[in-house]
């Protein structure tokens, strides 16, 4: 096996994944062609670990040609995906009480599905402010979006119990500076100044339990696999985006209108 496998620990485990696929499929190919030694295992694990052995260079090529294959379903789920946010597009931009931020008749919505516990949504937030700033016609709809953990599940509570209080974004921008952590939670709605007797019925609301289950159900549906991912004016995309790349986002809802 190459040293690049060696030093590469996911290129390792895939080599290791593809070895097995391979195994099975060249077993399951022996005992089609040649039905007498269909019941000797340990002959057909020998042909076959020998095989593997003398010809490792097919290794990184079925690794290649799965990775490819891999890209190309995932293209087309994303493509399919794209075709379902116009029947969508009422529930992506009605946010949970208040959060939301610019301006409520702005001519671009911006929906940003987002999680406390991931370090690119914190990445996107000096490019979410810049807009904001430069641009007085857009309006940032946030949707809680969590997938990196129990953490992150009872911060999108809060989250959403500090909407119901009008101060979203206080708490919003207080717990990604903090952490998703209980002291994170704590400290976000304290500088938030949060109503915590209020909050803490919130948190367990059946309004906000359904609000996540509402927010995973779209999520699904746009094939957003991760944190963050975006709608901008009827568009999907996915991934970290800084000022340029809204902005850009932003220009290309406004000449699509």
């Amino acid at each position: 096996m190459s040293n690049r496998l060696l030093r590469n620990p996911l290129a390792l485990a895939g080599a290791l994944v593809v070895s097995a696929l391979l195994g099975a499929l060249i077993f399951a190919a022996i005992q089609a062609a040649f039905p007498g030694v269909a019941g000797d295992r340990a002959k057909i694990e020998t042909v076959v670990r020998n095989y593997i052995l003398d010809h490792p260079e097919i290794l990184p090529e079925a690794m290649n040609r799965l990775q490819d294959r891999e890209t190309q379903r995932l293209q087309k789920a994303q493509d399919d995906a794209q075709k379902v946010v116009p029947q969508n597009l009422a529930a992506l931009g009605t946010p949970y009480a208040g959060a939301w931020a610019g301006n409520p008749k702005g001519d671009v919505t911006i929906v940003a599905f987002m999680d406390y516990a991931c370090g690119y949504c914190r990445a996107s937030l000096p490019g979410i402010d810049e807009l904001l700033a430069k641009d007085p016609n857009v309006r940032i709809v946030y949707r809680e979006y969590p997938v990196l953990g129990e953490e992150s599940v009872v911060a999108a509570h809060w989250a959403l119990a500090a909407a119901e209080q009008g101060k979203f974004r206080a708490f919003h921008d207080a717990l990604y500076a903090a952490g998703p952590s209980a002291e994170g939670i704590a400290a976000a709605a304290g500088k938030a100044g949060l109503d915590k007797a209020l909050a803490e019925k919130s948190v367990k609301s059946q309004a906000v339990q359904n609000e996540i289950v509402s927010n995973r159900k779209l999520g699904a549906k746009l094939v957003m696999n991760g944190t963050p991912s975006w709608v901008i004016g009827g568009q999907i995309l996915y991934g970290a985006r800084d000022y340029a790349g809204l902005a850009e986002a932003v220009a290309a809802a406004r000449k699509g209108k």
